[in-house]
């Protein structure tokens, strides 16, 4: 006969672990898929410049608190490989975009109108649908001349593929994508000490595992955070100007929300102690102005019974 299999005891602490190791999976691997689309494409076009600025300057400023903060050497190496991919990625928007520190502006489509317009009311002379069927050629002209014209860069630059992959595909190979970085994440840490420690030694409540507080490092933390919140806005912005999310790669910011829900999932116990415990604390303090006319009208009766008596 086999011997039984090790049971593992998933109590809150080991879910805590699980998620914290899959997010740390996704937040390694986030910044791949845009790295990766940027070399196909030739082109960094759908990134905001600024958005990847601001993302820069938190993970520098995570570093200078993670260090003063003395936190585990693995969370700095962390740290530090966060920043060398924003780098690579504010290097390929300065090699394909030329070294410009903000996003350009779309070109207005009035002016392209007018261009289209100009020659033909140079041109037209005629009134009612003598004057509108002119219009009409020259349009289609223009639209096969544009096309010729993307036809020949393509066939100069091949990388791009004439046609989109099929949504089916698409979702299948994000899903496989993410499926494999969980998996990765989940059995990282049943393969890690951690895992070990929790099932067979459980860690002594005399270990020391505190940290030193440090005022800069928290100063750090809170403009860590900063950054990253405000980071969105400039993407969200070009994204809104351009009327389109092209050239941006969905794993990217599909890794990166996973990356933030497992860890929100990490900690959801320690918060909902804490939030659930101070909305309580704040309901009995309410109840203490509820209940103060009732109190005083029962102290008032108690001292007129006590002076009848």
């Amino acid at each position: 006969m086999f011997p039984p299999s090790q049971s593992y005891n998933l109590d809150v602490e080991a879910i805590s672990g699980i998620c914290g190791s899959v997010s740390i999976a996704c937040w390694v691997v986030v910044f791949s898929p845009q790295i990766v689309e940027n070399f196909r494409r030739s082109s960094a076009e759908g990134l905001s410049v600024e958005f990847v600025i601001i993302w820069l300057l938190g993970d520098f400023a995570n570093i200078i608190g993670s260090v003063l903060q003395k936190v585990l050497p693995t969370m700095i190496i962390l740290a530090v490989y966060y920043t060398f991919a924003d780098i690579v990625l504010l290097a390929q928007c300065f090699y394909y975009r030329g070294f410009q520190l903000r996003d350009p502006k779309p070109a207005p489509r009035s002016s392209t109108t007018d261009n289209e317009r100009a020659p033909l009311l140079a041109n037209g002379n005629g009134s009612g649908t003598d004057s509108l069927r002119p219009r009409d050629q020259p349009r289609a002209s223009s639209v096969v001349s544009i096309g010729e014209r993307f036809h020949s860069q393509a066939d100069v630059k091949p990388p791009t593929p004439s046609a989109p992959r099929p949504v089916w595909v698409t979702v299948l190979v994000n899903g496989t994508a993410i499926l494999v970085v969980v998996a990765a994440g989940v059995c990282g840490w049943f393969l890690s000490p951690a895992a070990q420690r929790h099932d067979n030694h459980p860690i002594p409540d005399d270990d020391d595992t505190s940290l030193d507080f440090s005022l800069w490092g928290q100063i750090f933390g809170y403009l860590c955070a900063v950054l990253y919140l405000g980071s969105r806005v400039p993407q969200l912005l070009l994204n809104y100007r351009r009327k389109s999310t092209e050239g941006l790669n969905a794993l990217f910011f599909l890794f990166a929300c996973i990356g933030n829900l497992t860890y929100v999932l990490s900690i959801f116990a320690w918060l909902l102690g804490s939030l659930g415990t101070l909305f309580l604390d704040m309901a009995v303090f309410v109840q203490f102005f509820l209940y103060k006319d009732s109190e005083d009208l029962d102290r008032g009766r108690s001292l007129e019974e006590e002076e009848e008596q």
